[in-house]
């Protein structure tokens, strides 16, 4: 399976570049969700991000992802 490199802004993940399988078109998946589990008292909770087109200096298209905190639950 193909992936990229897929840099992550905000939230826990903020600053981290990770690799993301891609999907049969070539691009990362629209959203993707980050299971923590419970530790100590804080309950399992699940982290969304969702992915945003950005354009290079050549026009070169690529994705990030960004935290969204309305999704997470």
């Amino acid at each position: 399976m193909r992936s990229a490199d897929t840099e992550f802004v905000g939230g826990p993940l903020d600053g981290r570049v990770l690799p993301i399988g891609l999907t049969l078109l070539g691009s990362v998946p629209k959203i993707y969700r980050v299971p923590v589990p419970a530790h100590g008292d804080a309950p399992a909770t699940t982290l969304v991000y969702r992915r945003a087109e950005l354009r290079s200096e050549k026009r070169r298209r690529y994705w990030r992802y960004e935290y969204d905190p309305s999704a997470s639950a």
